[in-house]
């Protein structure tokens, strides 16, 4: 843990205002929910809460699936980082975090199919990987919120993508969004 040197107060109604800085670089917006520990020592750890993380082994097995059906890598994120990838590329972006393209992405909650020279083409963590050349990016929805994304990715521009891989993830993203639901 490391420390911060700025101290709150907690105010009437035990309430702590956390920083900007630290609410920026967390990516914590207003809504995002919390996770509140406590240990023995007396110390509160607040983490964020991704409901996405609960499904993680489930995810990457359905990933893995998806994969070998599809011929595709698949990555699976929730809203701030790759929770599995399967099919290859997983030391260069799991447990990456996504990049702000990305995330912006998501909250538009359209499905996109791009290649490289597509405008809408993101990097998926900010880092990269740059052999990737296609992506197609569905949305997974809770009761109507983002809670994160399916991609598959290609590393050969000349294999397009098309309406299979669209609904493919599409169908991959339901089905976890309605798993977060039961």
């Amino acid at each position: 843990m490391k420390a911060t040197g700025i101290v709150r107060r907690i105010d009437d109604l035990g309430r702590v205002v956390i920083p900007k800085e630290i609410r920026r670089t967390l990516r914590l917006r207003e809504g995002t929910p919390l996770e509140i520990f406590t240990d023995r020592e007396g110390e509160i750890i607040l983490k964020k809460y991704s409901p996405m993380a609960e499904l993680g082994i489930f995810a990457g097995q359905y990933g893995e699936a998806l994969a070998q059906g599809s011929g595709r890598m698949v990555c699976i994120t929730d809203r701030d980082q790759v929770l599995a990838v399967a099919g290859g590329l997983k030391k260069d972006l799991v447990q990456k975090a996504i990049s702000k393209e990305l995330e912006q992405l998501m909250g538009k909650r359209d499905i996109i199919i791009a290649s490289r020279a597509d405008k809408e083409f993101v990097s998926i963590t900010e880092e990269g990987p740059e052999e990737i050349a296609l992506q197609t990016i569905a949305p997974i929805l809770c009761e109507g919120d983002v809670i994160g994304s399916v991609i598959l990715l290609g590393k050969d521009e000349k294999d397009k993508m098309g309406e299979t891989e669209k609904r493919l993830a599409a169908t991959a993203a339901g089905f976890l969004g309605r798993q977060m639901e039961g």
